[in-house]
């Protein structure tokens, strides 16, 4: 028995000195783990000089496949060329019109829409999650048209409400209707039974529940469902502006490609997706101030 025990320590003493041999052995060591970084949040860690080296490599290869000519500048202008045009839309605006005002023009109709959608989505998506009667009047349509493109359902739009902003505006609220809903509705489900047993034993109202557990719980999902929809917002904008825009990215980019003037076209892209980008920064942002204890409870 003794000799068994000393066997077993000896092996161990063994394995604990040389686990691997080899250049597997200096993948095995490795610092200890610190609280929070495998055990804790995923996925956290700084990643700003992974993007900033990961968009210089695009570029990098952007512009080796145009300095080689491997493509033709008709198809994929230079990078040269996009901050060239860039400059010269800044300058000379485009058709007439100012490329500050493109840009409050299509930021009005996608924020003005994202804020419309906002204001009667998490609501009823909260309502759908508290009330099996809300959940069943209005989960079917909104089920019913979400995965439909909008593209789809523009010319509907066109003959109910004309040509002006208001088709525009509505098409672009359909498309971040859904995903703010639907997520305020997961929200609610985010709620622990226990709190919401717990606040009613000590007297809460149905109200007060809400608010003080429900609503925080479901925050985390109501604002990436946010984060989402103001993305289908943006991709929706160039199909909101297909049909007698004058001004607007979309418009700009659309009226660009008829032309085959891809640089504007290219430009016209990287700037709806750097606003885009823009706006999802912000939203992180608040949501570091807002949900602080997201991922770590």
């Amino acid at each position: 028995m003794i000799e068994t025990v000393k066997h077993s320590t000896s092996v161990a003493e063994k394995a604990r000195i040389n686990p691997r041999s080899g250049v597997f052995a200096w993948f095995a060591r490795g610092r200890p783990t610190k609280p929070g970084e495998t055990y804790g949040v995923p996925g956290q860690g700084d990643t700003m000089w992974l993007s900033v080296v990961s968009i210089l490599f695009l570029l990098f290869v952007w512009w080796a496949i145009t300095a080689l000519g491997l493509v033709k500048p008709l198809f994929v202008p230079s990078p040269q060329a996009i901050l060239a045009k860039f400059v010269d839309v800044w300058q000379n605006g485009f058709t007439n019109t100012s490329f500050l005002e493109h840009v409050a023009v299509s930021t009005a109709r996608v924020f003005g829409a994202f804020l419309l959608a906002c204001a009667v989505g998490i609501p009823l998506g909260l309502a759908m999650g508290m009330s099996p009667v809300m959940r069943g009047l209005f989960d079917p349509p909104i089920e019913f048209y979400r995965p439909i493109p909008p593209l789809a359902y523009l010319p509907l739009m066109i003959i109910w409400f004309g040509i002006g902003e208001t088709s525009k505006v509505l098409l672009i609220f359909l498309s971040v209707f859904a995903p703010v809903a639907l997520g305020a509705r997961a929200g609610v489900r985010s709620a622990a039974i226990e709190q919401i047993h717990a606040a009613y034993s000590f007297g809460a109202s149905r109200w007060q529940v809400m608010r003080h557990v429900i609503l925080p719980s479901a925050l985390p999902e109501i604002l990436t469902a946010m984060r989402v929809g103001v993305g289908f917002g943006w991709t929706t904008l160039v199909a909101a502006e297909m049909v007698a825009a004058t001004k607007g990215l979309g418009y700009m980019v659309l009226s660009a490609s008829q032309f085959l003037q891809t640089p504007t076209v290219i430009m016209g892209i990287i700037v709806i997706a750097a606003i885009a980008y823009a706006f999802d920064l912000l939203m992180r942002w608040i949501e570091a101030k807002v949900i602080p204890w997201k991922g770590k409870m």
